[in-house]
């Protein structure tokens, strides 16, 4: 590990000098691609200038206490050190650990956020509504840009479907492990006894595909307009501006009425198309890999309830980190940044586990 950490630490080093080159300066692109490896290299860099420092002082600490010249209050001195030292060098060690991990190469893509009610009929919609109030208003705190892409709603004035593109720093690191059933118990709107009811909807959260990762050839596309209607059915224009694409090789339909511009409805339309295609193709070489491992992202796991909100007791429970959280109205208003960190966290430390298992005895001494 140590070695790896001075290997990365050099390469940091290496690309901060390229950067004030004046040749490499006379290149935007080539400093985009540096500036952004220099961004990802810095915390894991940083995190390891702490770890030496810790480990100095560690050394100069235990130094002190075998001198038996050593003063006696220096040296208890360094006794109330040592501790806490040796905390602190385990914990940064365990942080380390995780920064070493693999890279998810999506962590820094935007997204695609589909939202689709399940069962429970209307209440249904309505959570399926609320859950899209949750996400909107979490990437507002985030200060990330979000455009609904399609939606189609309930007559009850709920969804049925909604599908937004999320753009912002690291938005698919934060929102991956969004992906999977939801359930919400709770009195609904349209119940007259008082009974509480069950429903459910589901979330995907795809990376979204740029041009440069999956192209289109335009003889596989079948491009449909249509007229767009909204809430309750009724028709919102009377011009044939909504767009339907089907890819013929793989029988993906995609439709898209949100805007009025019917090109504007082709563009999100090839948007969600193509970031669809690239999860299907992506949930298959999962799937050659391991078909038994289990991952958050595109193999089945969506199909899996990954969490409850219970209304009447205020209480949501995450059931992937048997966890609960007492704050369900701050939650659904888009305060997820705790419920979020804990799960990065899991994750990482089960992926970390992972990668001690498939170690040597002599490499997990190492680690």
């Amino acid at each position: 590990m140590l070695q790896e950490l001075k290997t990365l630490e050099d390469k940091y080093k290496q690309i901060t000098a390229l950067l004030s080159d004046p040749h490499i300066s006379a290149n935007p692109q080539k400093i985009k691609e540096l500036s952004r490896e220099r961004s990802e290299l810095e915390p894991l860099v940083r995190k390891y200038e702490d770890y030496k420092k810790v480990v100095r002082e560690l050394r100069e600490t235990e130094s002190i206490l075998s001198d038996g010249q050593a003063e006696p209050e220096l040296r208890r001195l360094a006794e109330a050190e040592l501790s806490h030292l040796r905390e602190k060098k385990d914990r940064l060690e365990q942080e380390l650990k995780k920064l070493l991990l693999p890279r998810d190469p999506n962590d820094e893509k935007n997204v695609i956020l589909e939202i689709r009610a399940g069962a429970g009929g209307d209440e249904a919609s309505l959570f399926a509504q609320d859950l899209l109030r949750m996400y909107t208003r979490y990437a507002e705190h985030k200060g990330w840009k979000w455009e609904l892409m399609d939606v189609s709603y309930s007559p009850v004035g709920g969804i049925k479907e909604a599908i937004v593109n999320i753009q912002g720093k690291r938005v698919y690191s934060f929102l991956k492990y969004e992906s999977g059933v939801h359930r919400v118990q709770r009195v609904p709107k349209t119940e007259a006894s008082g009974r509480i009811h069950t429903s459910t909807a589901t979330v995907a959260v795809l990376p979204e595909a740029e041009e440069i990762d999956l192209k289109l050839d335009p003889k596989d596309l079948k491009i449909e307009a249509f007229g767009a209607s909204g809430p309750g059915g009724q028709n919102v224009n009377r011009n044939y501006t909504a767009i339907r694409v089907t890819h013929k090789p793989s029988g993906l339909v995609v439709s898209c009425q949100d805007e009025k511009s019917q090109h504007r409805n082709k563009e999100k339309a090839l948007k969600i198309l193509r970031t669809r295609l690239l999860d299907m193709a992506r949930q298959e070489q999962l799937s050659r890999i391991s078909r038994d491992r289990k991952k958050q992202v595109g193999t089945g796991e969506r199909s899996e309830k990954i969490r409850t909100y219970n209304f009447p007791q205020s209480r949501i429970t995450d059931h992937r980190l048997n966890e609960n959280f007492y704050n369900v109205e701050s939650i659904m208003d888009g305060e997820l940044d705790d419920l979020v960190e804990w799960l990065i966290v899991h994750f990482q430390t089960r992926a970390l586990e992972e990668e001690k298992s498939r170690l040597s005895p002599e490499e997990q001494v190492e680690i």
